[in-house]
């Protein structure tokens, strides 16, 4: 569906409508109003048409996932703890991620001496916190989904998946492959969509470099910085999670996840470094039957470096156009943000980046049109993403499976 060299082509389309907005703002040549006039509709109507399938697309995949996790947990003890380490840490990993990104971003703040938000474009509306609560179960969920509401459709999301798992089998697996159908669909559109995606991320950059000059390359350089330091934070709390929550030494763990961690960062794939995972298993002193369960779970569902760096993107982005942020706020963003995580799976990167980062963003109250450029240069904070996510996925493999050689997994000093 995703072309091979698509990053490629987003980052040439990004320099090149960077460079041509800041020099042709920069040498006051004639003809950038015209140019701007045509750049900014041609980039909101590319944004508009991915935003179209942020709704079906996340509520497909939750169902999907919630449904699909439910029957897994049932039919296995240890899948059961896994998914339960799952949510738990990846909650821990949001409310670190938006603590951390909240206090950096204070010391070393965006540069918005140049508003970065185009006044064309409104920023989504989210209720006062009373409201917000009142409506977290939404009394029409057809309404909910035409505002964009995220938080009550995440919620209806859930309760439908939950419920679409306990009814009987063959219709629940009618339900699910209905919305597997509707995912797919979707996907098929993102696909077209991400096919013109250097138009209109060139259009956006254009609008993006005459709006802020050269200050938007720092801008991005100050973006992969800040991204890539809460994946590198995430992957070094890896260690005491495992050294004091499961019992290891420093240097066992260490030992047994560099390998992976190797894997990791030359194919910014944790599928790819799967096997490398499995093959630690022994050295974490854990069961290899439930490492064969769990791990293929946690490279699927538990993405806690991806789910901290997707908070970040939101709060840099709520900066970078000058919006506040209140804690009723970053909990909303959380809320939102772990389920989301969860359910997107098997998504193409430029397609998860889009589908777990939009809906956080929508429920913050976040304008969208500045993340395809930072989708553009995504490949740098995609390395820290990989090998915090790999970190994580061994720490918890220890800290749900079945142990087999307790004996030897008390810890060494």
């Amino acid at each position: 569906m995703i072309r091979a060299g698509a990053p490629l082509r987003m980052f040439l389309a990004l320099v090149i409508g960077l460079a041509s907005g800041i020099a042709m703002s920069g040498l006051r040549l004639l003809g950038l109003d015209t140019l701007l006039a045509i750049a900014r509709p041609v980039g909101q109507l590319w944004l508009d048409a991915l935003t179209m399938t942020v709704v079906p697309l996340v509520f497909g995949l939750l169902v999907i996932g919630i449904a699909t996790a439910a029957r897994t947990a049932s039919a296995s003890q240890v899948a059961l703890r896994a998914l339960l380490w799952f949510a738990i840490l990846l909650t821990l990993a949001c409310l670190f991620a938006a603590v951390a990104a909240t206090a950096l971003l204070a010391a070393w703040p965006v540069n918005v001496a140049v508003p970065m938000a185009d006044p064309a474009i409104a920023a989504p509306q989210i209720a006062p916190p009373g409201a917000w609560f009142r409506n977290l179960i939404p009394n029409n969920p057809v309404k909910a989904a035409a505002e964009t509401a995220m938080v009550p459709i995440v919620v209806f999301a859930l309760l439908f998946g939950f419920a679409a798992a306990r009814i009987e089998r063959p219709l629940s697996e009618a339900i699910t492959i209905f919305f597997r159908a509707i995912v797919q669909i979707m996907l098929v559109i993102v696909g077209w969509v991400l096919r013109i995606a250097p138009l209109g991320i060139a259009a956006l950059a254009f609008v993006a470099g005459a709006r802020m000059g050269v200050a938007s390359v720092g801008t991005l350089f100050h973006y992969v910085v800040i991204v890539a330091t809460i994946c590198l934070a995430i992957s070094v709390l890896c260690y005491p999670v495992a050294i004091f929550a499961g019992n290891l030494s420093f240097r066992r763990f260490a030992r047994a996840v560099a390998p992976a961690q190797t894997v990791a960062l030359s194919t910014q794939s944790s599928l790819a470094s799967l096997p490398v995972m499995i093959e630690a298993a022994p050295a974490l002193g854990v069961n290899p039957v439930s490492a064969g369960v769990v791990l293929p779970l946690a490279v699927s569902l538990f993405r806690a470096a991806s789910v901290a760096a997707n908070i970040t993107v939101a709060i840099y982005l709520a900066q970078l156009h000058g919006l506040p942020l209140t804690w009723s706020i970053l909990g909303t963003g959380i809320l939102v943000a772990v389920p989301v995580s969860l359910a997107a799976v098997g998504l193409p990167a430029q397609v998860s980046f889009f589908a777990t980062i939009g809906p956080v963003c929508i429920a913050m109250g976040v304008p969208l049109d500045t993340l395809p450029l930072l989708l553009a240069v995504e490949t740098i904070p995609d390395l820290f993403r990989t090998l915090g996510n790999v970190t994580a996925d061994l720490a918890v493999t220890r800290l749900t499976a079945d142990c087999g050689d307790a004996a030897n997994t008390a810890r060494i000093i």
